[in-house]
């Protein structure tokens, strides 16, 4: 069985922009090898940031989406989501926003988290590692 691995909304989006092909490939490369888990919070951002920025049209995000809940793990947000999240802030010093992907990488059970976005190579509660894919 493939290892369980969260991937940050970062990692995604270079998954279907064309702005940095090596890190492209990369994230292909993850999304191929490993049994993949992002949260309802990495995809209302994914839909934001490549709206906005990449100027993708929603009809082809749904479609996109779509493939999403097909291939992936996505997971929902629940109240203990929030209350880890809380506390891996304050003992971690992240934004919540960032402690919530920690929390929800935990309490689905991943190994690691992909992700441009914190420090590399930090273990959370000694069961996820924080690894910059790009690095």
């Amino acid at each position: 069985m493939k290892d369980k691995v969260f991937i940050d909304t970062n990692v995604l989006i270079y998954a279907y922009s064309e702005t940095e092909p090596d890190k492209k490939d990369t994230t292909l490369t993850i999304l191929e090898n490993y049994h993949i888990v992002f949260s309802i919070q990495v995809i209302n951002k994914f839909i934001w940031v490549m709206n906005k920025k990449y100027k993708i049209d929603f009809k082809i995000l749904q479609a996109l989406l779509d493939r999403f809940w097909e291939k992936f793990e996505v997971t929902l947000l629940q109240k203990t989501s929030i209350d880890q999240a809380l506390s891996i802030a304050q003992r971690y010093k992240y934004s919540y926003w960032d402690s919530l992907i920690l929390s929800s990488a935990l309490e689905n059970g991943c190994k690691v988290l992909y992700t441009e976005d914190m420090q590399d190579g930090q273990t959370i509660d000694g069961k996820l590692k924080i690894e910059n894919p790009f690095k």
